[in-house]
């Protein structure tokens, strides 16, 4: 059985790849050519080169497989040029789902994000029936992704689409090469980059768990469902104290308002476009985001699928460890 995963390099694309490849899939990677393909070494995987904005590419990547894992994203919280993101995260998924009706794939699975659902105002767990609208999305890599998962849910209702979606929270672990924005965190956390908190809080979840939810949301999914793929709630401040007693230091005790943070993350975006446009280290919605704690309940994936998620000391453990003996610490 031919499996294509989509963004198969990345983050939670090569967890995904290691995952089935370890449950018999003869796997098909799509990357792109630029691609940093490290994350893939040692896996018996069939590379093939694309792009999620040429429908042609995805097309020749789909052709033959029985299953599809759509693990492709544009995962930034600034973009200086935000069409790009539109581009990559809603066109590139109506192309592979397209492709995906066309060669008759038996199942899809679809990664989106808890990202695309409403937040409680008092701290409360969300679960899959917390709907969002567009107007509730903060940033383009909400929106695009709120858009992206109201296409595949209208292609399930309308086209029969055999697509089963997932929403990983805040995945943390090995090969967060690029890394990313919780990968920063923790980086500037045990570097002693981190003088300061806000008030919020994630639900954290080991990549590996999340990767494992993605082949239980194939085998025992059902079509048209959504399943939030998530492990602890956690404050920022119980986050970063966890990283201190692995790293051995003393955590930050400051607790910055927002109102600073956002002053904060205004100096770090003009500097970033007057140094280049790199990605700055805080952003504005980053810090919107950071008012709500983004609590998350995974009960609907434990009941239906037989999911479980790992102690999150596991994963910030994982990710230390493979940062530290990457390089990535100095």
């Amino acid at each position: 059985m031919t499996t294509l995963v989509t963004g198969a390099a990345g983050f939670v694309g090569s967890a995904v790849v290691r995952c089935l490849a370890d449950a018999g899939h003869d796997v098909r990677a799509l990357v792109r050519p630029s691609s940093d393909i490290r994350n893939l070494e040692n896996i018996p995987v069939d590379v093939v080169q694309g792009d999620l904005t040429d429908s042609d590419s995805v097309g020749r990547a789909v052709d033959g497989c029985e299953f599809l894992f759509h693990v492709a994203a544009d995962y930034r919280l600034w973009v200086p040029d935000p069409e790009s993101m539109y581009r990559n995260n809603v066109q590139g998924t109506r192309n592979v789902m397209f492709a995906a009706l066309r060669s008759g794939v038996r199942r899809v699975v679809y990664t989106s994000s808890v990202a695309t659902l409403a937040l409680s105002g008092n701290g409360s767990r969300c679960d899959e029936t917390s709907c969002g609208c567009l107007e509730d999305m903060i940033g383009h890599y909400k929106r695009s992704k709120f858009l992206a998962e109201a296409l595949v849910e209208k292609l399930v209702r309308e086209c029969d689409l055999p697509a089963v979606i997932v929403s990983p929270s805040t995945p943390v672990g090995p090969r967060d090469i690029k890394p990313t924005a919780t990968g920063r965190i923790i980086l500037d956390a045990i570097s002693g980059r981190m003088p300061a908190y806000v008030d919020t809080g994630l639900n954290i979840v080991h990549v590996h768990d999340v990767a494992e939810g993605h082949r239980l949301a194939l085998e025992r999914g059902k079509v048209g469902e959504r399943y939030i793929l998530g492990g602890q709630n956690m404050s920022l401040q119980g986050i970063l104290k966890e990283l201190a007693v692995i790293a051995g230091h003393r955590p930050p005790r400051f607790r910055m308002p927002h109102a600073a943070a956002a002053a904060v993350a205004c100096i770090s975006e003009v500097y970033s476009k007057m140094a280049g446009g790199g990605e700055p280290r805080v952003t504005r919605d980053g810090v919107k985001m950071a008012r709500k704690y983004m609590y998350f309940s995974s009960e609907k994936a434990e009941s239906d699928l037989g999911y479980h998620a790992r102690p999150v000391k596991e994963g910030l453990s994982d990710a230390v460890d493979w940062f530290r003996r990457n390089g990535y610490i100095k």
